[in-house]
C-alpha cells in the first residue's frame, strides 16, 4: 500500500472547487421540510419563547410562509396545531372534525400553494386535555388499540382535506396498517405515510410542546409508548413492523442524538429514512448562537449535513427557511 508522501489526502482539500468536487455528501433546500405551527385567529403572529425565531401563524399567514418555502425551494411543510383550550378533551375528539384548525390549514395552504406538499401529524396531544398522545385509562395508562380506532379517523380527515404525507406520530403499535387500509379503502392511494417509525421519549421535546399548548397538560410521561433511549435494536423491530404495514418513508425523532440509529435503520432497511431534528435541538443552536459560542449559519449547515452523512433522504428542522436560503446564496 502507498503512504505518504505517495499519499497525501490534503492534496484534495486544498481549494474550494476540488472540496466541492469531492464531497461524499450534498445538502440542497431539497432535502428539507419546514416545520410550521397554525393558530386560531387572523393577521397572528405569536412568537414562541422557548423557540427564538419560531412563531404560531394564523392562516393567512401561513400562506405567506408556504410561499416563502416554495420560493427558498422547500418541497414539503410539516404542519402542527396549537388547538383552542375549549377544544381539548379527554377523549381528543376535535381531531375528528372536518372543520379543525388543521383541515382548515391544509385547504389554505392546497388552495394558495398547490406544488408544496404537506406533512400532517397524526396524534391527540394537540387535542387532548390530558398531553397524552391517546385515550388514556383511570390509572393513566395509554390504550393502544382504542387510540389507533381514533388515529384512523384522524389519518383520514387529513387526507380528505387534502393532505399529501400522513405521519403517524402516537407510537401506538399496529396503527400504520389501519391507516394504510384505510386510505387505500377511500381511494387515497397517493397519500403516503410517513411513520414516526423510533420515536424516543426525549428530554428534547419541551419547546415543541410550548408551540402546541400542551406543556402542562402532560400527565405523567410518554415512556410507556415512546421508545427508551436505551434501546437501538428495538428501533430496528419498529421499523420492520411499520414497514410491513405499509409505511412508505420511516422517520427517527430526535435527530442528532440517534444518527447512530438513522445509519442502522438505512443501512438494514435500504430505504428513505427521515430525521426530525427537534425543538430542543433547535434551541440550543439558538442558545450557542447567541452566547457567541459559535456561528449560527455554520452550526445549521453543519448539524444538517450530519443528518445527510448518517443516511437521511431529508430532514425535519425549524432551521428550514434559513438553512434553505443560505445554500441558495
Amino acid at each position: 500500500m502507498s503512504s505518504f508522501p505517495a499519499i497525501r489526502l490534503r492534496r484534495t482539500r486544498a481549494t474550494a472547487w476540488s472540496r466541492r468536487l469531492h464531497a461524499e455528501n450534498v445538502l440542497t433546500p431539497a432535502d428539507l421540510i419546514w416545520p410550521l405551527f397554525v393558530t386560531a385567529g387572523s393577521g397572528l403572529e405569536e412568537p414562541i419563547a422557548s423557540l427564538p425565531g419560531v412563531s404560531r401563524w394564523s392562516l393567512d399567514l401561513l400562506v405567506d410562509r408556504a410561499k416563502e418555502a416554495r420560493d427558498a425551494g422547500i418541497p414539503c411543510l410539516a404542519l402542527f396545531p396549537n388547538t383552542e383550550p375549549d377544544r381539548r378533551t379527554e377523549d381528543g375528539r376535535e381531531a375528528l372534525n372536518p372543520d379543525n384548525l388543521m383541515c382548515r390549514a391544509i385547504r389554505a395552504l392546497k388552495d394558495a400553494v398547490p406544488e408544496v406538499g404537506l406533512l400532517t401529524d397524526v396524534a391527540l396531544d394537540p387535542y387532548t386535555s390530558h398531553g397524552h398522545d391517546g385515550l388514556v385509562d383511570e390509572a393513566g395508562y395509554v390504550i393502544n388499540d382504542a387510540t389507533a380506532e381514533i388515529l384512523v379517523g384522524q389519518a383520514l380527515n387529513q387526507a380528505n382535506a387534502g393532505a399529501d404525507i400522513i405521519a403517524p406520530s402516537d407510537m401506538m403499535d399496529g396503527r400504520v396498517g389501519q391507516i394504510r387500509g384505510a386510505l387505500e379503502d377511500a381511494g387515497h392511494h397517493n397519500v403516503q405515510i410517513m411513520s414516526y417509525a423510533a420515536k424516543y421519549a426525549s428530554a428534547f421535546y419541551g419547546p415543541f410542546r410550548d408551540a402546541v399548548g400542551s406543556r402542562g397538560l402532560l400527565k405523567g410521561d410518554k415512556k410507556t409508548y415512546q421508545m427508551d433511549s436505551a434501546n437501538a435494536e428495538e428501533a430496528l423491530r419498529e421499523v420492520a413492523l411499520d414497514l410491513a404495514e405499509g409505511a412508505d418513508t420511516v422517520m427517527v425523532k430526535p435527530g442528532l442524538p440517534y444518527l447512530d440509529i438513522i445509519t442502522r435503520v438505512k443501512d438494514r432497511f435500504e430505504i428513505p429514512v427521515f430525521a426530525y431534528q427537534v425543538s430542543g435541538e433547535y434551541a440550543m443552536i439558538e442558545a450557542a448562537a447567541a452566547a457567541g459560542a459559535g456561528d449560527r449559519d455554520a452550526l445549521v449547515l453543519e448539524t444538517l449535513m450530519a443528518f445527510k452523512r448518517a443516511g437521511c433522504s431529508g430532514v425535519l428542522t425549524y432551521h428550514a427557511l434559513h438553512a434553505a436560503r443560505l445554500l441558495g446564496r
